[in-house]
């Protein structure tokens, strides 16, 4: 898995096209044609998100959606880039007094100091990386790093592959979705997909939190349960308030959280917007992915 949403990362020849799955369908694009971004939706179970067990509930499904999308392509593989719903990984800042330069100690110690905060197996899940561009206040190095169970990312691979894919590039919905945060001292991309709210601070172009929470009901008092340690932590270790907070997947409720929240944190609270569609609880990371690319 990549991490390629922060500082556009990919340094490969660009995917053909790019998927975003999400228990409500599959959003996709032609990443030569970014304004023809479509979606279509899945049969309730299909797909349902965990970091724990399969996300792919029907396979057959699945691939056949993809196969009606893009028609086959004889056996030359296309590259495609995927991007999966961010409940289903774990992503983390992790600050360290020294990072070793060989890339094996790297992951031997990033291995070591995530086991006990993620729900499966890390020695044998799929983990990527990137250190951030500079020290933090206290002179720590700050490493950016995303893990997911190998299995889970076999079977998100799995009909793609089999449709005459090969995906070059796997990322999470949210980190794809900071390209479309415009830059700030200090941002907040608050994303609503499903039952899981999302959570990303940015100072500047350094992430420096990223929670992904699995909602009981998803009222607003439970949202907010959620948010208000999240700005907490903001004012007492970044010593700010964040510039703005940008939305996403609140659907018709966008207003009444943008008023809401403008008047009790004293912060521009601002709807995500993008260049090839309006950004959703399931294609905001796909639109990221394609403002990355330049189209």
């Amino acid at each position: 898995m990549q991490l390629t949403s922060l500082a556009n990362l990919l340094k490969d020849p660009p995917p053909a096209y790019a998927f975003e799955l999400s228990e409500a369908g599959l959003a996709f694009a032609r990443v030569s044609e970014p304004q023809q971004a479509d979606f279509v939706p899945f049969e309730s179970g299909t797909l349902v998100v965990s970091p724990l067990h399969d996300n792919i509930q029907q396979p057959q499904s699945v691939l056949d959606k993809i196969r009606s999308i893009v028609p086959p392509n004889g056996h030359r593989r296309r590259r495609t880039a995927l991007i999966l719903p961010d409940y289903c990984a774990r992503i983390s800042v992790l600050d360290f007094d020294n990072f070793p330069s060989d890339p094996a100690e790297q992951t031997a110690l990033l291995r070591f100091r995530m086991k006990k905060s993620v729900p499966f197996d890390i020695d044998s899940a799929v983990i990527s990386y990137a250190p951030q561009s500079r020290k933090n206040n206290s002179g720590k190095i700050e490493v950016l790093a995303a893990v997911v169970a190998a299995e889970i990312v076999a079977r998100y691979e799995e009909p793609f592959r089999a449709c005459g894919f090969h995906p070059g590039l796997v990322t999470t919905s949210s980190l794809a979705a900071l390209n479309l945060v415009q830059p700030a001292q200090i941002t907040m991309l608050v994303k609503l997909s499903g039952r899981v709210l999302s959570a990303l601070v940015l100072d500047g172009n350094v992430l420096r939190l990223a929670r992904s929470v699995e909602l009981e009901r998803g009222s607003d008092d439970e949202i907010e349960g959620v948010l208000h340690p999240t700005v907490a932590y903001i004012e007492d270790e970044l010593e700010s308030k964040p510039e703005c907070i940008w939305l996403c997947g609140f659907g018709a409720q966008t207003g009444d959280f943008i008023q809401r929240w403008q008047s009790e944190w004293d912060i521009n609270v601002e709807p995500l917007r993008a260049r090839y569609g309006v950004p959703g609880p399931n294609n905001a990371g796909l639109l990221g992915y394609l403002e990355s690319s330049g189209g």
